[in-house]
């Protein structure tokens, strides 16, 4: 059976995909369904699927840049993107070997994006250097993000204590159940927001995921050494705690 990860951060047309899927392609493995880029990045790492269905959009990682760090990584699982902007992405697409889905997604078109991967698997997959070229294209041509502010200061409890904690001063955030852990130099507070949110928040410049529970704080970061077996772990300079980095996630620090 071969196996599929779908990347969407829309709850309702995430699961509308997964009911679709299971009817024009039964024997499709669902093996992931992600909320956000970095959890789909680690799944298909994990599972090497044969298909992946990625929004364009998505909290942390884009759709564009998880496909960009499977072709960093060697991975040949097929894409598929999934957009509401066709404006920009049609023409892109129409010149490429990658199928894409407009939002919401028709079971008509669905069933012959099917059928096309399936032609694809059955001679052995995509062409990867067309999926390279239509990656520069997208990304060339890809209206940008709607900009806000970067989040600057944020309110954490500890104890009985609510702390001001300015942003800079984060070395990193980390999944806590309901909770996410804010650790900073003098040490940790909670914060009640999930880290998904915190994503759409932050200044993607200085901070980056590493894992699909971590943050990093890069101005933080003192080195980072790689094992056998591809992932990493990152060391601080105001904390003596070692973070771990996801195999997927160590293309940051390819040319540290």
């Amino acid at each position: 059976m071969p196996k599929c990860v779908i990347a969407e951060d829309e709850a309702l047309l995430r699961e509308s995909l997964v009911q679709l899927l299971g009817q024009v392609w039964p024997e499709l493995e669902i093996v992931a369904a992600c909320e956000d880029g970095g959890s789909a990045l680690e799944a298909i790492a994990a599972h090497q699927p044969e298909v992946a269905f990625l929004d364009i959009r998505m909290p942390g990682l884009s759709g564009l840049e998880v496909a960009s760090s499977m072709l960093d990584a060697g991975m040949k699982t097929e894409v598929v993107f999934v957009t509401a902007y066709d404006q920009y992405a049609i023409d892109a697409f129409e010149r490429g070997a990658v199928d894409y889905l407009l939002k919401p997604v028709a079971r008509e078109r669905l069933a012959g994006t099917v059928g096309r991967l399936r032609e694809r698997l059955a001679r052995g997959g995509q062409d990867i250097g067309q999926l390279h070229t239509l990656l520069q294209q997208l990304q060339s041509v890809a209206p940008p993000q709607p900009k806000t502010p970067p989040l600057v200061w944020l309110t954490a409890s500890r104890g009985q204590e609510t702390r001001l904690i300015m942003v800079d001063d984060v070395a990193y955030f980390q999944a806590d159940s309901k909770y996410t852990v804010v650790m900073t130099a003098d040490g940790e507070a909670l914060l009640r927001k999930p880290i998904r949110d915190l994503l759409e928040v932050l200044d993607p410049a200085m901070f980056k995921q590493v894992h699909r529970s971590t943050i990093v704080n890069m101005r933080c970061v003192f080195g980072v050494t790689r094992d056998e077996s591809g992932r990493g772990t990152l060391r601080l300079k105001n904390r003596p705690e070692t973070l771990a980095v996801s195999q997927p996630f160590m293309t940051l620090f390819k040319n540290m």
